[in-house]
């Protein structure tokens, strides 16, 4: 005998088609929640979703969404949740507290993540900041449901967006790219024979030129297994496309100037950000000759110092090819955050940017991290490389805190 497919309550059951059982009703005839209203992406903040209904046991059905997180990470232990480390408090943490607080997730699910498919696109670790995270998961779509989550948060963790996704979602590997931002007093870019304080050093516009063409050089894809840990020169993960990189026009924010570079890639490697950063710094500062940066994706071992987790930020994360496919299915909405730009803009000038500004000023962490340049040998070979490697990862370690803050997919 046949399966028939029935719609039932908005969940599917097959079942014998015979003649002792009652021929279904045309799904078109039976009642149903509207379609469109369960499928259509979130408002911008300020209009939350109802509740859906429907569901077994007339319990709400969850929904696939996505949220765009902004956060400062000074005081946390990275984004990633780690189940039963209390004493360590993470991003996530704070997340599923709020979700909980909000009624949009079950208490136990905070306990098990798994039970709300939630994933991150990308981890930040400790002391790292992020203007453009993205985490999708299933939960009940409450009315005015960002606003509800932000009430359970503090001032330094905020969602700006919500958007309905596809039910395979996934923001890790449904992401195309992911762009960085590393905010670093402009000091550290001018060569170590000039002798001028972080509180008078300008960078001229031939000095930020020179540093864009170094930085340009990274752009394609390259051999970075040097510039991170494990991986060995034939190792193919170790390999990494770089869309762009480039250094913008430099601001003063108390006294001192900084300046702000970005970095566009398919994905990055633990600490591949900052090293690339720390390589370019050894050129210009005058400690490295510029054909170490080629020399540097070759097979050779090569001595790359690794800058200051302080100025990392997770900037943007891009779902072109998603955004080609169902953004304008008529159900879903693009990922893209135009509608929050001044929001996002402003919580980087409240939150992101004093606190880089701030803690640079305090604790001096580029100017220390700068001392160290000179113990690196840029002309070592791989068997006489290790013990300077040990030497700048203590050293580095002092800089940080004990921090690995970095980057990774």
């Amino acid at each position: 005998m046949a399966e028939v497919e029935v719609e039932a309550g908005g969940k599917r059951r097959r079942r014998e088609a015979g003649t002792e059982a009652q021929e279904p009703q045309s799904p078109q005839l039976q009642p149903q929640a509207p379609a469109l209203d369960l499928d259509q992406a979130a408002p911008a903040p300020g209009n939350g979703l109802k509740r859906a209904a429907g569901g077994e046991g007339g319990k709400s059905p969850k929904r696939k969404v996505v949220l765009l997180l902004v956060y400062s990470g000074k005081g946390y232990h990275g984004m990633q949740r780690n189940v039963g480390s209390a004493q360590f408090k993470t991003i996530e943490d704070e997340l599923v507290s709020a979700l909980v607080g909000a009624g949009c997730i079950p208490e136990n699910h905070g306990n098990d993540m798994r039970k709300m498919s939630f994933q991150r696109s990308a981890r930040t670790d400790k002391g790292v900041s992020a203007a453009g995270q993205i985490v999708s998961l299933k939960l009940w779509l409450i009315d005015n449901l960002v606003e509800k989550v932000n009430e359970n948060l503090p001032p330094s963790i905020q969602i700006l967006g919500m958007r309905r996704v596809t039910g395979r979602f996934n923001s890790k590997n449904t992401c195309d790219a992911r762009t960085y931002f590393y905010m670093l007093p402009t000091f550290a870019l001018g060569h170590k024979d000039e002798g001028v304080g972080p509180d008078t050093f300008r960078l001229s516009a031939g000095g930020l030129g020179r540093v864009n063409k170094l930085l340009g050089s990274y752009k394609g894809t390259h051999n970075f297994h040097n510039f991170t840990s494990g991986k060995g020169p034939r190792d193919p993960s170790a390999k990494r496309y770089i869309m762009e990189m480039f250094c913008e026009a430099p601001f003063v924010r108390q006294g001192v100037e900084f300046a702000v570079l970005k970095v566009k890639g398919q994905s990055f490697m633990m600490h591949q950000i900052r090293k690339m950063i720390g390589l370019v710094i050894a050129v210009v500062r005058g400690y490295a000759p510029e054909a170490i940066l080629e020399q540097s994706w070759g097979e050779e071992k090569v001595d790359v110092p690794k800058a200051p987790g302080l100025g990392l930020v997770l900037d943007t994360v891009h779902f072109e090819k998603y955004n080609q496919r169902f953004g304008n299915d008529g159900v879903h909405q693009a990922l893209e955050w135009t509608d929050v730009e001044p929001q996002r803009a402003a919580f980087k000038e409240d939150h992101i940017y004093p606190t880089i500004v701030t803690t640079e000023r305090e604790e001096e962490s580029m100017a220390n991290w700068l001392n160290t340049l000179p113990i690196h040998d840029f002309t070592a070979t791989a068997s006489g490389i290790q013990l300077t490697d040990n030497h700048s990862k203590k050293l580095n370690d002092e800089v940080d805190g004990g921090s690995d803050a970095g980057e990774s997919d």
